[in-house]
């Protein structure tokens, strides 16, 4: 008798739900919002997985209470306008499904 596996696909949104955040309240990423000004193609906004970067005109803001600590931001960042550490110790995200 054979059996099938049957995987069942999860939406992203579905998996960070399941996640549990103990929020640093010292911000473990800061963002210079005067460098973000002069920025043409702001990638931040497009390549954070969570959208934790928004549009407001030509404003960019930001949350970092729901970041996945993943540094793309950091990585991405042609101004260089992004402070970025990990949480202290303990704080920040603990995956569920990892």
């Amino acid at each position: 008798m054979s059996s099938k596996l049957k995987l069942r696909k999860i939406r992203l949104e579905d998996m960070l739900n399941n996640n549990i955040w103990d929020v640093d309240p010292r911000p473990h990423i800061i963002l210079d919002t005067s460098k973000c000004r002069d920025c043409e193609y702001k990638p931040c906004i497009r390549l954070c997985p969570v959208g934790c970067y928004v549009s407001h005109g030509d404003e960019v803001l930001f949350s970092y209470e729901g970041c996945v600590e993943c540094g793309t931001c950091r990585v991405i960042c042609p101004k260089e306008a992004i402070t970025w550490e990990y949480p202290r110790s303990g704080r920040g995200i603990h995956f569920r499904f990892s």
